[in-house]
């Protein structure tokens, strides 16, 4: 009988206590504007004033968001690029199932993470005090922030390196395009006429700034297989994935059986 699964692959908590010179380092990037690289590293939260010691902290003059929103696009173009080139003659299909899982929000947090991102972030208190710097969704955030600074500082080619830099080691340890357990479970219904499967959401947990979900997922009311993760989305994929390695297990022992019978 399939089972519960947490998705626990987020990184561990780091103080926010490095500069943002200190990170231009190791992003191997000298910013003409570091302006553009202390936004990038600013949490929305920091934009609120304050109050300490009888008197208000100035607030940052802007956040992240808006160099979150261009360095998506950056990054997608570029690593389109990448798997264009290096896959040549792959189908799109395969190439939009490699593009979505490098730029998904736990490979960007699994960057983040490995350039030490969340020390160098700019957070209110409160913030800093929850662990938002250990966030997956805050690390992703930034991430593609980082990148639009860069490509606002130095230009499409400097984005560009950073990127192949981070990526291309991700693009060459990949078997093959991954396969979405979602679709895989639909797959696997619909070719014996079971119908679509079904996803629940059977529980909400965890502080406001970082909720947990627990969904569960079931095949024509059968048996279901449940998942926790930050993200609704990664736990219906967590759940499915769950599901179908069961219900694809089931069905070899059942066949085996069969042929022991015979």
């Amino acid at each position: 009988m399939p089972g519960e699964i947490a998705l626990s692959s987020d990184p561990a908590p780091a103080a926010p206590s490095a500069q943002p010179a200190d990170f231009a380092l190791v992003i191997r990037h000298e910013f003409a504007r570091p302006e553009l690289l202390t936004e990038a590293l600013t949490h929305p939260s920091a934009l609120v004033p304050e109050r300490g010691r009888g008197r208000r902290a100035k607030p940052a003059r802007r956040g992240y968001d808006r160099l979150e929103f261009l360095g998506d696009r950056v990054l997608g173009l570029v690593v389109a690029d990448l798997l264009w080139r290096r896959f040549d003659g792959e189908a799109e299909g395969l190439l939009t199932r490699r593009h979505t899982h490098l730029v998904r929000r736990e490979t960007l947090a699994q960057v983040a993470a490995s350039l030490g991102l969340g020390r160098h972030l700019v957070l209110s208190r409160a913030e800093a005090a929850a662990g938002a710097a250990a966030n997956p969704a805050i690390l992703a955030d930034a991430c593609e922030a980082v990148i639009a600074a860069i490509y606002l500082d130095g230009g499409f080619d400097a984005a560009a390196a950073f990127i192949r830099r981070l990526w291309e080691p991700l693009i060459a340890a990949m078997d093959g395009p991954p396969r979405d357990p979602k679709t895989a479970l639909q797959e696997w219904a619909q070719a014996r006429g079971l119908g679509l499967p079904n996803y629940q959401l059977v529980a909400t947990s965890g502080p406001d700034h970082a909720p947990l979900f627990t969904v569960a997922a079931s095949v024509a009311g059968g048996d279901a297989a449940t998942a926790t993760a930050s993200a609704k989305r990664t736990a219906e994929a967590g759940a499915a994935a769950a599901l179908l390695s069961w219900l694809e297990g089931a069905s070899r022992q059942d066949q085996q059986n069969r042929g022991s019978d015979g």
